[in-house]
C-alpha cells in the first residue's frame, strides 16, 4: 500500500487526534457529573490517554531519526508550523499530564482545576489546527485542500469520541452522560463517507505533467470501502455497549475498529503525497 513508508506519522498523528478527542469528551465529563467516585475513575482513566500520547509522539521521533531534531525544530517555533505542531503538542502534553497528576493526587482546588482543564483543552485544539497547517503545503496540490482538514478534525470524532467512550462508558448512572456518543459517531461516519467520495471526484482533476493523483493510490476506492466497513462495525459495537455497558470486548473492539479505519484512511492520505513546482521556506 502507497503511503506505508509514513508509518510512524500515521501512528503519529492519529493517535494524537484521537487523544486530543478524547480528552475534550473527558473534559465535557468532568464539567457534567459531580459525583466524586466517578470523577476519581475518570481521572484514572486519563492516564490511558497520555500513554496513547506519549506512544504517538515517540512514532514522531522515529520519522524525524533523532529527538535533537525535535528540539532543533523549536527553533522556528511562530516561523514554521512544523515547529509550532511540535510546540503545541508538547503544551498539550504538560497541561494535561499536570491536570493528571494533581487529580490523581487529590491536590487539586475545584477552581483552579477547571482552570487546568480548560487550557489543557484549548491548547489540544490549537495543537490539532497546528498539525492541519503543517500539511497544506502550496506545492502538494493533493494536500493542499479542504479534504485534508477534513480528514483530520473528523478523526477526532470519530477515534476519540470512540476512545473516550470506550473508556468512559461503565454501568454508573453517571456514564449516561456520554451516551450521545454512538449517535454522534454516526453521524460523523456520514460525514466523512460524503467527504470521500467528493474527493475521490477531485483526485481526477489533479493531473501535472509527470503524474496523476488517481495513480498514486490505485486502491483508493477499495480501501476507503474497507475503512467504513469497519467504522461501521465499530458503531454497531458503540450500541451494543450501550444496553451492555458491561461488555469491556465490545468497547474494546470499537476502539480497535475505529483506530484500524483512520490508520487506513491516513496511509492512504500520505500515500497522496505528489509535488508541483518548487517549495520555498520551510
Amino acid at each position: 500500500m502507497n503511503g506505508l513508508h509514513e508509518l510512524p506519522l500515521v501512528i503519529f498523528t492519529v493517535l494524537a487526534q484521537s487523544v486530543v478527542g478524547a480528552f475534550l469528551l473527558f473534559a465535557i465529563v468532568l464539567f457534567t457529573t459531580e459525583d466524586k467516585h466517578y470523577r476519581a475513575y475518570v481521572h484514572k482513566a486519563m492516564f490511558v490517554l497520555l500513554a496513547l500520547l506519549g506512544i504517538g509522539f515517540i512514532a514522531s521521533i522515529t520519522h524525524l531519526g533523532s529527538p535533537l531534531r525535535a528540539f532543533n525544530a523549536l527553533n522556528r517555533v511562530g516561523e514554521s508550523m512544523l515547529s509550532n505542531e511540535i510546540a503545541t503538542g508538547a503544551l498539550f502534553f504538560a497541561l494535561a499530564g499536570i491536570y493528571w497528576l494533581f487529580a490523581i493526587l487529590d491536590k487539586l482546588p475545584k477552581a483552579f482545576g477547571r482552570f487546568l482543564l480548560v487550557c489543557a483543552s484549548a491548547m489540544g485544539l490549537i495543537f490539532m489546527y497546528m498539525m492541519n497547517k503543517v500539511y497544506h503545503i502550496s506545492t502538494v496540490p493533493t494536500w493542499h485542500t479542504s479534504f485534508t482538514t477534513w480528514g483530520f478534525y473528523l478523526t477526532i470524532i470519530l477515534a476519540g469520541f470512540t476512545l473516550g467512550y470506550g473508556l468512559l462508558h461503565s454501568e454508573r448512572p453517571d456514564a449516561k452522560v456520554v451516551s450521545w456518543v454512538p449517535t454522534l459517531v454516526s453521524i460523523t461516519t456520514l460525514v466523512a463517507a460524503i467527504v470521500i467520495i467528493y474527493q475521490g471526484f477531485a483526485l481526477s482533476t489533479v493531473v501535472t505533467s509527470a503524474q496523476k493523483a488517481t495513480a498514486l493510490v490505485p486502491d483508493f476506492a477499495t480501501l476507503s470501502a474497507l475503512r467504513f466497513v469497519l467504522l461501521g462495525l465499530a458503531i454497531a459495537c458503540l450500541f451494543y455497549v450501550l444496553h451492555k455497558p458491561a461488555s469491556w470486548m465490545s468497547k474494546l473492539c470499537a476502539v480497535l475498529l475505529v483506530f484500524a479505519a483512520e490508520m487506513i484512511g491516513r496511509t492512504l492520505f500520505y500515500g497522496l503525497h505528489m509535488t508541483v513546482g518548487m517549495a520555498v521556506g520551510a
